[in-house]
């Protein structure tokens, strides 16, 4: 599988790691920085690049996931959902982990690098990776639900305030 990094300064010693182990496992990584350390640098166009290579591997039928990563995650996971398409979920430990493939078949995961040992965060990555969506019909419908609302700012039947 090919997966799409992203980072901050702050996760710029766990993308290391991380290239390495998902390398050794066989799976194809594209980094998106940064590529040194810089302790000002500005994560959206990292982040928004790997959520890019995600969605393009995925519409020419390329299996592929993204993982993107900073401080506490949070701005990270703001910056890749702005990608259409992109399901970003933040993952604080191995079930929200399985819960974001199984339930909301989550296409990119970030991770807060200060709020985990490296091997945690593996950890978490591992299980988001090999976890399958379980296209149970109620979670299929609730994506093609916000995948609606992404594309038309409405959801037919539904109530969405204007």
């Amino acid at each position: 599988m090919r997966i799409h990094i992203a980072t901050d300064h702050a996760g710029l010693d766990f993308s290391t790691h991380l290239k390495n182990h998902l390398t050794d496992a066989g799976h194809e990584v594209i980094d998106h920085g940064p590529a040194e350390y810089d302790p000002i640098d500005d994560y959206p166009a990292f982040c928004i690049n790997a959520a890019k290579g995600v969605i393009a591997d995925q519409q020419a039928g390329v299996q592929a996931l993204g993982v993107v990563f900073g401080g506490s995650g949070n701005g990270e996971q703001i910056a890749a959902n702005k990608v259409q398409g992109i399901r970003a979920a933040l993952v604080w430990n191995t079930s929200t982990a399985e819960l974001a493939r199984q339930h909301n078949d989550a296409n990119v995961i970030s991770i807060g690098a200060r709020q985990h040992t490296i091997e945690e965060a593996t950890g978490f990555i591992d299980t988001f990776i090999a976890e399958p969506f379980s296209f149970e019909e109620r979670h299929a419908r609730r994506i093609a639900q916000l995948a609606e609302f992404e594309a038309t700012g409405t959801i037919a039947g539904k109530h969405v305030d204007a």
